[in-house]
């Protein structure tokens, strides 16, 4: 992945590739996105210029033995961290739990850079389940991170929402900060920064990587659903959106109602735009949040926007889905 195959961004594109060429290279960066907003991509093309022994221009060669492996994802100092179920056994918490999932990660990211946490799930098949990062994945790491790089240079960590670790584990993580092995550099991925330990973040460089255009709602398919309850929110059809909130509870997992809360909020962020005269940052062809923002209060989006937010944060916690979304539909209907 080079910089060049990334849309938008540039100015936190220019900061990583800045760092290398200047070689004052933060040791923990943090990179916040919205879910399935490209930090991936932008992690994976800045670890390749800085593998890359013929980047010139600001840009990796995309040639080279090194950025060869960088986009295949097999580079032997780069080492992947994300969320899995973990391991009942003793035997199996001896060894990295992500490392047994590796293959699969990789067919998910060079088929989809800009993936979704629940692509991850489903590619993993941990729909309905809890993945973590657990303390056997951290002391892994620590072992791992205190070898010397095969191939010379930085050794990598690359940790895809850290804000999934446990206590003991975000313990770990931020003694590796606190005290990182010369020539490491940790590239944390995380969708809510707010979840980390506040003393996790202030040893990171945080860049907050904007969405593109279509990145958000283009990869999340709802079936329809967000436009159904649109619909009979501004029809003022309670009945009707009640039923919508049936079939968002009804979502086959978790992870799929809050990777729809995701997508909604999305839409929603348009509505706010439209209404703000910042049309220009809307895909042309969303012709339903110009249809949304002309006929809702301009008070709707951002009151939305929270009580989206807010569900995502009770599917956490397990809160029962039914009473969930149930809930949703009333607040947005009050504000509509």
């Amino acid at each position: 992945m080079r910089f060049a195959d990334i849309t938008g961004n540039a100015p936190v594109a220019g900061a990583l590739a800045g760092m290398v060429d200047s070689g004052r290279i933060s040791h923990a960066i943090l990179l916040h996105e919205n879910d399935g907003g490209g930090a991936f991509p932008l992690a994976m093309a800045f670890l390749q210029y800085l593998y890359c022994p013929s980047r010139s221009g600001g840009d990796s060669c995309g040639v080279c033995p090194h950025c060869n492996k960088m986009g295949k994802l097999i580079h032997p100092d780069v080492h992947f961290v994300f969320p899995v179920v973990l391991p009942s056994s003793s035997a199996q918490a001896e060894s990295s739990p992500s490392e047994r999932f590796l293959t699969e990660f990789r067919a998910l990211v060079l088929g989809n850079p800009a993936f979704k946490e629940q692509d991850l799930y489903t590619a993993l098949e941990f729909e309905g389940k809890n993945p973590v990062i657990g303390v056997a994945e951290a002391n892994a790491l620590l072992r791992t991170l205190g070898l010397h790089s095969l191939e010379g240079g930085y050794t990598a960590a690359v940790i895809y929402l850290p804000e999934r670790m446990n206590p003991q584990a975000a313990n770990k993580l931020l003694k590796m900060l606190e005290e990182p092995p010369a020539q490491t550099v940790f590239v944390l991925v995380t969708h809510t920064p707010e979840k980390l330990l506040p003393t996790i973040v202030s040893r990171c460089q945080m860049f907050r990587v904007a969405s593109s255009p279509v990145s958000a709602a283009a990869s999340y398919d709802d079936g329809g659903l967000l436009d159904a309850l649109m619909d009979a929110l501004l029809s003022k059809d309670l009945s009707a959106a009640l039923t919508a909130g049936e079939r968002m509870a009804a979502l086959p997992s978790r992870e799929s109602a809050k990777g729809f809360c995701r997508f909604a909020s999305e839409r929603f962020r348009r509505i706010f735009l439209l209404q703000q005269g910042l049309g220009s940052l809307v895909p042309e062809d969303d012709d339903s949040a110009r249809r949304w923002a002309a006929s809702v209060r301009k008070t709707f989006p951002r009151k939305a926007m929270d009580v989206l937010d807010r569900t995502v944060r009770r599917i956490d916690r397990n809160v029962n889905l039914k009473i969930l979304f149930t809930d949703l539909v009333d607040r947005l209907f009050l504000n509509i």
